[in-house]
């Protein structure tokens, strides 16, 4: 089986990328939904034990937990030494149900696979980007973003062009949907077809 680690900076595209992907038939791991489901199960009681009155009802509120960490990189790297193994735990209990199954290629969505060292985790690494004016218009248009915010998430991701020069292979976002499809499926044939061995096998 192999496994494809699918990254790219914030608002990059990288979310509709992991879509075409399933859509193409290939398992994905999703690291933010994985950490949504957390946030409304096992990780809120301790990341209330650590930031006290940042979750309600049982789930975290993730705008309070926002304006605790922002800006504070203590506070950030407490909240990543919670959530950071049980994101882990869950990506490697996907990878052994697919190993089970004979899968023959799955993906990876990490948002931050070369800086949390995730990349000996996965044996190729898809790197999506689109220019960067494309991208501040996409992240500043998301609610509750701000300039702040946008240049503190900036600042704690490896630089797109360092990520595009580590990639196996770059899907450009900003040349459109169609093209982007065109990658996805150009990707999966290429890892799970001749050159790499039957799928299934």
């Amino acid at each position: 089986m192999i496994v494809l680690g699918l990254t790219g900076s914030i608002g990059m595209g990288k979310s509709t990328t992991a879509k075409m992907f399933a859509e193409a038939g290939v398992p994905v791991h999703d690291s933010d939904e994985t950490v949504h489901r957390l946030y409304a199960g096992k990780a809120a009681p301790l990341i209330e034990a650590a930031f006290p009155g940042t979750t309600r009802s049982g789930s975290v509120d993730r705008t309070k937990l926002t304006e605790r960490v922002i800006g504070d990189a203590a506070a950030l790297k407490r909240l990543e030494a919670i959530i950071h193994p049980l994101v882990r735990a869950d990506a490697d209990a996907f990878l052994a149900r697919n190993r089970a199954a004979a899968a023959p290629l799955v993906v990876l969505d990490v948002p931050l696979l070369f800086e949390t060292g995730g990349r000996d985790r996965v044996d190729k690494v898809v790197v999506v980007t689109a220019p960067a004016d494309a991208q501040r218009a996409r992240v500043l248009a998301r609610p509750g973003m701000t300039e702040e915010k946008l240049a503190s998430i900036l600042a704690r991701q490896v630089p797109d062009a360092e990520k595009r020069r580590r990639a196996d292979f770059v899907i450009d976002t900003g040349q459109g949907f169609d093209a982007a499809r065109a990658a996805v499926n150009k990707i999966v044939a290429e890892l799970s077809g001749d050159k790499f061995g039957k799928p299934g096998c």
